[in-house]
């Protein structure tokens, strides 16, 4: 009998990786998991540990700041990881096996005092950079101003992207349009490859606190309502390009925050297609539930009733806002505390 996410792979979900914990990536490859991502929260934590200390001396001795310190450290975690799915890119011919790399989260800090098209060019610049030579590794981007205004040049310029912090139609709508337009100004469509990370459970936070009056019904269905909804555009736009690589969503932020819920909750709902990068601990969790078998899930919404009450009360252009606001504060912070983090060991 599958193990709960051999299940899971079986139903057509890419499983992958929250983390870029070399041991950890290893035991999820042998899970199934096909892919990875990172961000400043995992890296620190990963340096943390301590395990990575005699790297991070070396670094120092050869006279790195703290920042060039940061970056060879993710940059080697990133290449690691993407060593272990290399093999999958290969046999998918571009398809999957990739690992993220997130740029400067500092651009988005409030200190920042770029305009919106200076931090574009300064996402692209950094995107080529950490891009050069790479196969299976894909430049994460917010769904900022700054972030999708860069997104075009990026495209043409054939980097393979990771739009993140998206949480709305309008977000998703401008970011994967910018990325069309910048692919066909490639000499050819081969090998292109985009992918969405919508952000499930941080909605279901928001609407238990600012939207109470859902009905039980409703309340803690509408990130999984949300995400069906952009994932069936995601499907209907892309259909009549005849792409050889599919353009996807990933399904981030599938740990569940509420205690009640079970840990499978966004993984089972979300089901059967595209991408879904789960945290190590969800993964760990849903391998223990006895006898647990995943269905494809993803194109089954709610009944009409439920779908017109998180139509009438959810303000989606306010829930964008206050969750970008606190997104960017979790998008900066972690790697100021990643530089401190340094200063500290060195």
């Amino acid at each position: 009998m599958p193990t709960p996410l051999e299940s899971l792979v079986a139903s057509g979900t890419k499983l992958w990786l929250d983390s870029i914990d070399p041991d950890l990536v290893v035991e999820n490859r042998k899970f199934g998991a096909t892919g990875a991502t990172s961000n400043p929260i995992i890296i620190s934590d990963l340096l943390k540990t301590g395990r990575f200390d005699s790297q991070i001396t070396d670094l120092a001795k050869q006279g790195k700041s703290d920042a060039d310190i940061a970056w060879e450290m993710t940059d080697r975690l990133v290449r690691n990881a993407q060593e272990v799915f290399f093999d999958v890119w290969e046999k998918t011919k571009g398809n999957d096996g990739y690992v993220s790399f997130e740029l400067d989260p500092l651009l988005e800090d409030k200190s920042c005092t770029l305009s919106v098209a200076d931090k574009a060019k300064k996402y692209v610049e950094l995107g080529k950079q950490w891009a050069a030579g790479h196969k299976n590794r894909m430049i994460k981007v917010p769904a900022t101003p700054g972030g999708l205004a860069a997104l075009e040049e990026l495209a043409a310029a054939g980097i393979t992207l990771n739009v993140t912090l998206l949480f709305t139609q309008r977000q998703y709508e401008i970011a994967r349009d910018a990325i069309w337009r910048g692919a066909q100004k490639r000499k050819s469509l081969d090998s292109f490859k985009s992918v969405y990370s919508i952000f499930v459970s941080r909605i279901d936070v928001y609407t238990k606190k600012h939207v109470a009056d859902l009905t039980p019904a409703a309340q803690g269905l509408v990130g999984i309502v949300n995400a069906q909804r952009l994932w069936l555009d995601n499907e209907k736009f892309w259909a009549d390009k005849k792409l050889p690589l599919k353009q996807e969503f990933i399904f981030a932020s599938t740990g569940t925050k509420d205690p009640s819920d079970s840990p499978d909750k966004y993984v089972a709902a979300l089901a059967g297609s595209d991408i879904q990068t789960n945290p190590p601990g969800t993964n760990a969790a849903i391998q223990k539930l006895p006898g647990k078998v995943f269905t494809r899930a993803v194109d089954k919404l709610p009944p009409a009733n439920v779908l017109a009450e998180i139509d009438q009360k959810v303000d989606f252009a306010k829930l964008e806002q206050v969750l970008m606001d606190e997104g960017l504060a979790k998008f900066a912070e972690p790697f100021q505390s990643l530089l401190a983090l340094i200063a500290t060991k060195r």
